[in-house]
């Protein structure tokens, strides 16, 4: 379906979103200008309340727990998943819902190998997209889609896809405080109210209604479509999947969805009279005999073993939840500044913290559209999980990281295989995973590295807020397997007497890994984990180890051009005279600003290559989390003006859409790593790092950044 308005001018776009804001909104915003000691969490949550007053396939709203997500259209259900497919899809998704498509041919993984020489002494075995031969393509083709996200069902009222034009006088919002969606709209004359949440605790979507007409709802089921990018629903494959009954009663029935080798269960209860039909192989339909309702809808993996009744205040858990995660986080109030991008700004970091903890804090790693819809088939990407995560601690939600940071330990073996197949010691995190945490095929990702130092940098950052030492040894092995296999992967360069890093594709993913030598993040990288690492062995009472401090202190440092400016890579001698090397991600600027200061950089020669950057740079070629990434850089040098300016930057990846959403374009209309890396940015701007003592360092020191904030930490 094509949406002409997905590629109208997204200035335009913003422009739009500016005016839906109530008179309310911006009456809070006046009334909190005042000055208070204390940052009112409330205020601060409720001014940014998204508002929607149409059907528009980029303004859907989302409930979850971190773990499952449930996305609606302006009903406050999903009742019109096709018109929003091209959008933000109609999602239901969660951690455990996944599906492998039949594998007749018995294709192993082992036919995704190829090996190669990459400069190491040695061969090198890695899983990529292969087209030497059928099977191995065959193959190829397979584990990179297998296993893939599931959709896990569609649950809305029973309207055709043409009755959207017959939904009149909408208006709904999304209260975050609460963590629910209030929808209001006008059918036929007559008024329908819903309101939508997600349970904290279990995989449950939560809706009450009034109902006036008694429309029936209805409960779809697709098949998946195993795509690359989109909203996993296949409804013409209707024979290779089943559903089936499997309790009932009065007050709600359980339904068993069979895939393939994949089963699992959902469970719909009610309050008051309702009745039920099939419609269909993968439909049912609920007939309600009264005006108010009160449902859930619940997805499992094991069978229930009775039907739930509906709690006598459904909603409280959720509100609690909720309550309790925005006075206990950070907070950031910019209500006392005199910029007029101050509300903006303000309102894409309270939207992210909730789009975050709704999408990406979960017991795995978080896929980069979350719960919304799929992309590169739903899997994981190791080398983004910084910046959907890095924040949670930094914001005073170290729990919320401590989840998912549990899915190293179960990598682990598959990681220590990679590492021993390439030839080295330790573990090497994989990039593009799944459950199984095998590594997906990918003549790209298999080659990048800067994955590898993140379980470090995370584990730092949760242990500088807790102290916990109980997770310092359950993490200190990974930590040291890890930091072993960067120590091996380093070359020494005897003429020169340093260490080397070659052999891989950088975070710049435009160089080639056979050539490339000496990327600047990467170096920059090395030299923090591994110098981290050593503090976490003398945490545990062990000697410091010497071949680690060998290596930080002889790593090579950045190179430059001639004129000051560091290079992509110091192998990419033509870095400023060819596009290759000046699009995609700024990689270079990640180090110093990601990481901190070190003896490989020189400050001046950082700030050439930032004003250069800023000035020059192909930034229709960026993604989301290059301009927190360009900020951060600039804060750390000193360059406040710089440091707002990226991150409000009009370019179309940096678009912020009603809901908080960091638009990409027309594949990707979200992407979860631009919102996650806005937080760490202002983490940093706000507290700043070891070391910073000014206030606000991020910020411009001309009396219009008035930034207020509680409970964020410093940066290393």
């Amino acid at each position: 379906m094509y949406f002409p308005h997905l590629i109208v001018s997204l200035w335009e776009k913003f422009l739009v979103m500016k005016k839906i804001l109530t008179m309310t909104t911006m009456l809070l915003w006046v009334l909190t200008m005042a000055a208070q000691e204390k940052i009112d969490r409330r205020a601060l949550v409720e001014r940014h309340a998204p508002q929607v007053i149409s059907i528009d396939p980029l303004e859907a709203l989302s409930v979850g727990n971190g773990r499952f997500a449930y996305t609606v259209d302006a009903t406050g259900m999903q009742s019109f998943p096709e018109y929003y497919s091209q959008g933000v899809p109609l999602g239901t998704q969660s951690q455990w819902g996944w599906h492998s498509f039949d594998n007749p041919e018995q294709l192993r993984f082992e036919e995704t190998l190829q090996t190669v020489d990459l400069g190491h002494g040695k061969k090198e075995q890695y899983t990529v997209q292969r087209k030497d031969s059928p099977r191995s393509k065959a193959a190829c083709d397979w584990y990179r889609v297998n296993p893939h996200r599931l959709h896990l069902g569609i649950w809305g009222f029973d309207f055709l896809p043409t009755e959207k034009d017959s939904i009149k006088n909408i208006r709904q919002h999304l209260d975050m405080w609460k963590g629910v969606i209030n929808s209001h709209f006008e059918k036929n004359h007559y008024n329908y109210d819903v309101r939508t949440a997600v349970d904290p605790d279990n995989d449950k979507v939560i809706v009450e209604m009034v109902n006036p007409a008694r429309t029936p709802l209805v409960i779809r089921f697709p098949y998946p479509t195993g795509g690359h990018c989109d909203d996993a629903c296949d409804w013409q494959q209707e024979d290779k999947h089943t559903t089936t009954m499997v309790r009932q009663s009065q007050q709600g029935i359980i339904l068993k969805r069979v895939l393939g080798a994949t089963t699992y269960y959902v469970q719909i209860a009610w309050k008051g009279k309702m009745g039920y039909r099939q419609k269909g192989k993968h439909a049912w339909l609920l007939l309600p005999e009264e005006d108010h309702l009160t449902m859930t809808c619940t997805f499992t993996e094991k069978e229930p073993q009775q039907l739930t009744a509906i709690q006598d205040k459904p909603f409280e858990a959720t509100t609690r939840y909720w309550e309790t995660f925005w006075t206990k986080g950070a907070a950031v109030d910019f209500s006392h500044c005199t910029d007029p991008r101050a509300f903006e700004l303000e309102r894409r970091v309270v939207l992210s913290q909730y789009l975050l903890a709704i999408q990406c804090a979960g017991d795995t790693p978080p896929q980069e559209t979350g719960l919304t819809y799929n992309s590169w088939f739903g899997k994981y990407h190791m080398e983004m999980i910084y910046w959907h995560q890095a924040w949670l601690p930094l914001w005073n939600h170290p729990e919320l990281l401590k989840r998912s940071m549990k899915w190293y330990h179960q990598a682990a073996p598959n990681a220590r295989a990679i590492a021993q197949r390439q030839g080295f010691k330790g573990l090497r995190w994989m990039k593009m995973t799944d459950p199984s945490s095998l590594e997906a095929p990918s003549s790209v990702g298999s080659y990048l590295i800067w994955q590898q130092p993140h379980i470090i940098m995370l584990a730092e950052l949760i242990y500088r807020r807790t102290h916990d030492k109980e997770f310092l040894k359950e993490y200190y092995p990974l930590i040291e397997e890890t930091a072993v296999w960067m120590a091996d992967f380093v070359n020494y360069d005897k003429k020169n007497k340093r260490y080397m890093l070659r052999g891989f594709i950088p975070a710049q993913e435009t160089l080639k890994a056979a050539e490339t030598y000496n990327a600047p993040f990467e170096l920059s990288y090395w030299h923090f984990a591994l110098r981290t690492a050593q503090l976490w062995r003398e945490r545990m009472g062990l000697e410091r180890n010497k071949t680690w401090d060998k290596i930080v202190n002889g790593l090579s440092k950045l190179a430059a051009d001639e004129e000051g400016k560091y290079l992509a890579a110091e192998s990419a001698k033509e870095t400023y005279h060819d596009i290759r090397f000046t699009s995609d991600h700024m990689a270079v600027l990640g180090a110093l600003g990601i990481l901190p200061m070190n003896n490989l950089i020189d400050k001046g020669k950082m700030q050439k290559t930032l004003d250069w950057v800023w000035d020059n740079w192909n930034w229709n070629k960026t993604w989301g989390w290059d301009y927190p990434m360009t900020a951060m850089c600039a804060a750390r040098l000193g360059d406040a003006e710089k440091a707002v300016g990226a991150l409000l930057m009009n370019n179309r990846t940096n678009t912020y859409l009603v809901s908080g959403h960091n638009y990409q374009d027309g594949r990707l209309r979200l992407y979860l790593p631009g919102n996650g890396g806005l937080l760490s940015a202002i983490a940093m701007m706000c507290a700043g790092w070891d070391g910073s003592e000014q206030k606000n360092p991020g910020f411009p020191d001309n009396g219009q950044w008035d930034v207020r904030w509680e409970g964020i930490a410093k940066m290393p």
